[in-house]
């Protein structure tokens, strides 16, 4: 169906279940020791189901419709076929995974199509609106909250709308620098095809490998050097938007005061008013020197107060990652070999046996590389920060796309993984760190073992940044989703409490929906229903997600 890569059905990477390797093969022994007591977890083999013995119920997909679809985009390019509608069976969320591990595909869509352009789709749609048949775009399946989830309360039938045959580089104007790119272009093709002009994106979300541009959008993603390149939507100069009515397009470089930016409505929206079809995208320069390096920190609230320093004065590095003890600790014993024994050898010999580890990146020109770094350096010193050398940096960035695989060999060993993400101003971080932990160890803790929650900071602004948190937990085999939703709620309640906001790049999703009115108060939520009313009057446009429903279908 596509010449780029596909996500597995139940986990991460293009490989299938039987081809990964056991825990023992990626996880250090000493790791697998540190998970054990501290989780009061045995490890045991929880393998997924095998792939053919999930279960997919038979597509809904009326034959008249499945007609006009196969006239409108050519039969080429609609799928009924198993290994289509699996592959496209939701996204990769802890949820997702424990039911396509467990067998339960009954989310996947009636059918895949594939149409190929801004017409063929705004036709597509008008379509569905007509028949009433939902439409879930997708692109690189890597959503965490329940974004490909298609929940309808009328339970009617739904279409995966792939993007893939929209993937392509289609303009690069290097003196605006500007390009013109298809949404179901994924990040490792984009950078690819900049490299010739000299240029690149540099948005590189931990999902890069599989996500695509369309997703990016459809989120407001944040990238790990969005300190320094900026969020996704900052990125963004325009966009098509395809909707059931008609055709937005959205945004005029390099600014404008024409009214209020509509642009906005798009960015962010999850598919729930219609398909980005085509973006316009701020690139910059290739960077021709990086530089990465480790510091440590003795405390967490050292390295906070560190990081809000340099961002008063704006001189944050482009990747900023301060991980606190928990994280420090389980980054130290994951890493293996003789830099790693080096490395906790160096932190000892400055009195630094745990601490939290930051690092740093700097990209660009080799003489604003040196500046940026040497204005920096001077101010993490103050804060108390010892330099731990380039290995930990240039480490780190080899491996920055290394969890989502390493979940997956951990859920077939009987853990919970999942992870939460939030920001906040500097004044209130600390306050929701504390509740996020505290919430997630009490809804986690039983019979007196307690779950591994580990956190760092990255994302950094002049007015705060934002907080990564990953739990692991002995899973509870008997009601494994009912142990996480619990948990979840748990957490995202403390941290609204606390000042956080409900997603900082994940998105809405199903999974933060219920909480959304929290964020945007009841008119808020009005006038996103008033828009959808507008340009989706049927409600055909991926209805699971961003909106709560009125009935409280969830």
């Amino acid at each position: 169906m596509s010449e780029q890569p596909e996500l597995t059905v139940q986990g991460w990477g293009p490989g299938g279940a039987s081809e990964a390797p056991d825990l023992a093969a990626v996880l250090p022994k000493a790791a697998r020791r540190h998970l054990a007591r501290e989780l009061g977890w045995t490890p045991r083999p929880t393998p997924p189901v095998a792939v053919d013995e999930i279960r997919l119920p038979p597509s809904r997909l009326p034959a008249d419709v499945h007609a006009e679809l196969v006239a409108l985009l050519g039969e080429d390019h609609v799928r009924t076929d198993r290994d289509a509608r699996l592959r496209r069976a939701g996204g990769r969320s802890y949820t997702d995974l424990l039911r396509r591990r467990a067998g339960d595909a009954s989310g996947a869509p009636d059918a895949v199509v594939l149409p190929g352009g801004t017409a063929q789709t705004a036709a597509l749609l008008a379509l569905c609106s007509e028949r009433g048949v939902l439409v879930v775009p997708f692109g690189g399946g890597t959503s965490v909250v329940g974004g490909l989830a298609g929940a309808d309360p009328d339970d009617r039938p739904s279409l995966a709308v792939d993007l893939a045959r929209m993937a392509s580089l289609a303009d690069v104007d290097v003196a605006s620098s500007l390009v013109t790119v298809g949404p179901g272009m994924r990040g490792p093709a984009l950078e690819a095809a900049l490299a010739p002009h000299a240029l690149a994106l540099g948005h590189l979300p931990q999902s890069w490998e599989f996500a695509t541009v369309g997703g990016y959008a459809a989120t407001r993603s944040a990238g790990q050097a969005s300190t320094g390149v900026g969020r996704f939507d900052d990125l963004v100069a325009g966009l098509t938007l395809a909707t059931p009515s008609g055709v937005l397009e959205l945004g005029h470089p390099p600014a404008s005061a024409a009214g209020p930016d509509l642009l906005g409505l798009a960015l962010g929206s999850e598919g729930a008013f219609g398909v980005v079809t085509e973006l316009r995208l701020r690139v910059r320069p290739a960077p021709r020197a990086a530089r990465y390096e480790g510091w440590s920190f003795r405390s967490w609230a050292d390295g906070l107060a560190g990081l809000q320093r340099l961002a008063r004065h704006d001189l944050l590095p482009d990747v900023v990652r301060l991980s606190d003890p928990d994280e420090t600790r389980a980054t130290l014993l994951n890493a293996g070999g003789t830099g790693a024994r080096l490395l906790r050898g160096a932190l000892r010999a400055r009195g630094r046996g745990g601490g939290c580890l930051l690092v740093v990146g700097w990209e660009g020109l080799a003489p604003l590389v040196r500046a940026r770094r040497g204005a920096a350096r001077p101010v993490l010193r103050e804060h108390g920060a010892v330099p731990i050398g380039r290995r930990v940096g240039e480490s780190w960035r080899r491996h920055r796309y290394a969890a989502p695989y390493l979940r997956d060999r951990l859920m077939d060993a009987g853990l919970l993984v999942e992870t939460l993400e939030t920001a906040a101003t500097w004044t209130d971080l600390p306050a929701v760190y504390d509740a996020v932990r505290a919430a997630l160890r009490a809804s986690l803790g039983r019979e007196g073992r307690q779950p591994l929650v580990m956190s760092h900071v990255s994302h950094g602004y002049p007015t705060g940044a934002s907080l990564y948190v990953t739990v692991l937990a002995d899973r509870d085999d008997a009601l494994p989703l009912q142990q996480w939703l619990t948990a979840k709620r748990a957490a995202t309640d403390a941290l609204l409490a606390a000042g956080g906001t409900l997603t900082h790049h994940h998105a809405v999703g199903a999974d933060h929906r219920p909480w959304l009115e929290r964020e945007v108060g009841p008119l808020g939520v009005e006038v996103l229903r008033a828009v959808k009313q507008r340009l989706d009057p049927r409600g055909v446009c991926n209805p699971g997600v961003l909106l709560p429903d009125r009935e409280g279908f969830s």
